[in-house]
């Protein structure tokens, strides 16, 4: 295997094992004073758990706000979340093999590899030119690799550059082992979620990108932030982290987070209805504020309350 193609493969598999949307909304490394480790004299983990219940009060079913990679020994179940996973009958996450067992690695190479691309540079205002030479560096993305990567999958690529934390540790995969046994839907699958990105036009595209090497700098001062607001359940700073960066774009907000909220509420109400009581699982960044899961299943009528 030559240098191009172990690069591309790398790529594949970050992406293809970290879930690639809610990723970059909520992807942040150690929670801890020590890497990879939680802090022993720390408050207990409370990440976001909602119980979903029809206007008389029955409990149809619970949402979990996730993260999508944490480093070694991160503690974060509760005991709401464990009594959640145990009474739950069925499982919704975003993308059901995020292992990448299956098809995912081709998947990718079918939407993020087109060959001769622009250099990356010519994709960016000029001002952005030194940041992204450092960036790349630090990556160590090749000239061949980046010639053929389109503009979304480059971005996702250099905004994991400085996180830490391993996606085999994110908590999606954790709950999907832990329902063998048990359904477990997709809101998307990783074709379908991918495919977002590669539907968006190029000059959003290299919005997505400006913004991630733009923000690098200041997120490689705290890399952390994000994911300790995740662990304590901070609802407000999770929600203000989806109106910075790219997602302070309108469209690309229109595309990457509200727009697939409203498509999910249509999926997920049915089976509300149904009668197995779900346990949905998707990014904590879909959960909270006005655009969020919880809100909008409130304007349909349904109890949304935050267990503890």
């Amino acid at each position: 295997m030559n240098e191009t193609e172990g690069a591309m493969m790398r790529s594949a598999a970050r992406l293809t094992a970290s879930v690639v949307a809610p990723f970059l909304l909520l992807l942040l490394a150690a929670c801890s004073d020590a890497p990879g480790a939680a802090s022993a004299d720390g408050p207990p983990p409370n990440p976001l758990l909602y119980e979903i219940a029809s206007a008389d009060g029955t409990v149809e079913g619970w949402m979990f706000g996730t993260i999508h990679a944490l480093p070694d020994r991160t503690e974060w179940r509760t005991p709401a979340v464990t009594k959640a996973v145990a009474k739950a009958n069925l499982l919704v996450v975003e993308v059901g093999d995020l292992r990448g067992r299956d098809e995912g690695p081709s998947i990718y190479f079918s939407l993020a590899q087109s060959p001769g691309q622009p250099p990356l540079e010519q994709r960016l205002p000029s001002e952005l030119h030194p940041q992204l030479a450092e960036l790349a560096k630090r990556g160590d993305f090749s000239a061949e690799w980046i010639a053929s990567t389109e503009t979304w999958a480059a971005a996702i690529s250099l905004a994991r550059v400085d996180a830490t934390g391993d996606p085999a540790n994110g908590v999606d995969a954790a709950l999907i082992d832990e329902f063998a046994g048990r359904p477990v839907r997709e809101l998307e699958g990783l074709r379908g979620q991918l495919s977002i990105f590669d539907r968006l036009p190029e000059a959003q595209q290299r919005a997505m990108l400006a913004a991630v090497v733009r923000g690098s700098d200041e997120a490689r001062k705290d890399p952390e932030r994000l994911q300790r607001a995740w662990l304590a359940g901070d609802a407000a700073t999770i929600e203000q982290s989806t109106r910075e960066g790219f997602l302070a774009e309108p469209a690309l907000r229109e595309a990457l987070l509200t727009g697939r909220n409203r498509r999910w509420v249509a999926t997920i109400i049915p089976l509300l209805e149904q009668g197995p009581r779900p346990l949905i699982a998707v990014g904590t960044a879909h959960l909270v504020g006005p655009d969020g899961l919880a809100t909008m299943l409130e304007a349909q009528g349904y109890r949304i309350r935050r267990l503890p």
